[in-house]
């Protein structure tokens, strides 16, 4: 058996390989592949939508940020989960170092694989409609955020509970060191705990809110003998104006 630096230290990793870049590269790397992605929604989003508020443009770029991890970062693990340990591209670099955070990534746990294939198949794609029903003021754009924020809940606190349940057990999946466990497995992870709990929120309240303001709004106007408006459209433009109010 190989020896490698993942816990549980009498963890099988056949094939493992040592990485052949350095975290000062890889970060580099990585980081400068984030910067030009969100770079460019925010000039697409911009030209789009000028008069883009700037909780919105945020809004945007958290979700084309959670969709690109998704479908491409995720994506990568969903697809090469079976090699990851002797992987050498860029990629399965960067899952190696992450995996001193959690090294049920290079073992193929059935339970991560599982939420990563639901993330990737599901939250991926919903984060990028998310992000274009926000440029575009779509009404639906706040069942959406509500939606793939609840995902993001549910699928970072099982991910969490399980983490700490095994640790309890006396199973440690982390390095002991403050970069992997504090950095890596707790500080990096809650983002996705914090800013979708932030966004459920919102969306919640805005949604109440406008189908109160619609139903107020048919009352007035079936007493006052105006035609009255089917109640679903009306909804959906107090859903659309009150996103808009919101992000000023």
């Amino acid at each position: 058996m190989a020896k490698h630096p993942y816990y549980p230290l009498d963890l099988e990793l056949r094939g493992y390989t040592e990485n052949a870049a350095g975290l000062t590269s890889l970060f580099a790397a990585f980081s400068t592949g984030v910067s030009v992605i969100l770079g460019t929604a925010l000039l697409l989003s911009r030209r789009y939508r000028p008069s883009i508020s700037p909780l919105d443009g945020s809004l945007v770029l958290w979700f084309v940020l959670s969709g690109s991890l998704h479908c491409f970062f995720e994506g990568y693990f969903i697809l090469n989960h079976s090699r990851m340990p002797a992987a050498q591209d860029f990629f399965g670099q960067l899952w190696k170092e992450y995996a001193k955070s959690d090294s049920r990534y290079l073992a193929a746990d059935p339970l991560v694989l599982t939420l990563e294939t639901i993330t990737v198949l599901i939250w991926g794609p919903l984060s990028f409609l998310t992000s274009w029903c926000i440029v575009s003021e779509s009404p639906y754009r706040l069942p959406l955020q509500a939606l793939v924020s609840t995902g993001h809940l549910y699928s970072d606190t099982l991910y969490y509970v399980t983490s700490f349940l095994d640790m309890r057990r006396g199973v440690l999946h982390s390095r002991p060191e403050a970069l992997y466990f504090w950095v890596y497995f707790v500080v990096m992870n809650a983002l996705w705990i914090i800013v979708p709990a932030y966004i459920l929120y919102q969306s919640i309240t805005g949604c109440a809110q406008a189908v109160a303001t619609a139903k107020k709004s048919t009352k007035n106007g079936s007493a006052a003998g105006y035609r009255r408006e089917n109640p679903r459209i009306t909804a959906m433009k107090k859903i659309k104006a009150l996103a808009r109010s919101q992000s000023q």
